[in-house]
């Protein structure tokens, strides 16, 4: 016996249940689609805002500076800037990003730390994955010394970064210390990162800026180069 109850119940939930779903397309549909807009939104005002800038040779000429003879590089982790100077003259600052552990200094391998401290840059890479890289003499003698007291690398550990430091250019021993610090580009992802208006710490401990901005820097940095992050 045909049940015209049950049939028009059923035929109803299954309009509902259609439209139910017509509606969730929709509405995922609209969602993806603000937040495209949203993203390609805040892309193209990190490019106007990175058109804008200006490029270190008319800072050098205003400031009345034809070449830099004793550069020196200045990072703060708190307003994530590098800045670079000629001597103690203030010359240009640049947008960076650290570790994705901003909130402690680096003490130890995998910390995903950016380091605190005086450096120089003692190695320059042009053929990194990330553009360029400077690579700075982290661990220095006060990481190495704060590693021996707590424990994290030997005695005969230390004398051996002591001795490094002292007598080569970089730090070459890798201990529960880490190392191979420096600064880089961004690489292939250099469009997305340099053009993000708001700030996103991805590296392991190393300080990144964008690929045109180190090659601005790579103009006028030498081995030796002093780095100071605080």
């Amino acid at each position: 016996m045909f049940n015209y109850k049950f049939y028009k119940t059923h035929k109803d939930q299954e309009v509902y249940s259609n439209r139910f779903d017509k509606n969730l397309w929709a509405n995922v549909f609209l969602l993806s689609g603000g937040i495209i807009l949203f993203l390609v939104g805040m892309i193209l005002y990190g490019i106007i805002t990175n058109i804008r800038e200006i490029p270190l040779n008319e800072h050098m000429a205003n400031k009345g500076i034809k070449k830099f003879n004793d550069p020196n590089i200045v990072v703060d982790r708190s307003n994530y800037s590098l800045s670079i100077y000629e001597d103690t003259l203030f010359v240009k600052s640049y947008r960076a990003v650290f570790g994705k552990n901003n909130k402690v200094a680096k003490t130890k391998i995998g910390d995903l730390a950016t380091p605190v401290g005086e450096y120089k840059i003692c190695k320059i890479d042009t053929v990194s994955k990330y553009h360029k890289f400077f690579k700075i003499n982290y661990p220095n003698l006060t990481d190495a010394m704060n590693g021996l007291s707590k424990g994290r690398i030997n005695q005969e550990q230390f004398d051996q970064l002591k001795y490094e430091y002292y007598y080569s250019n970089c730090t070459q021993l890798i201990t529960g210390l880490g190392g191979n610090i420096g600064i880089h580009g961004t690489g292939k992802l250099n469009f997305i990162f340099k053009n993000l208006p708001f700030v996103f710490n991805w590296t392991d401990g190393s300080i990144a800026i964008s690929d045109e901005d180190i090659d601005e820097l790579y103009s006028v940095v030498k081995r030796g180069t002093k780095v100071v992050i605080k």
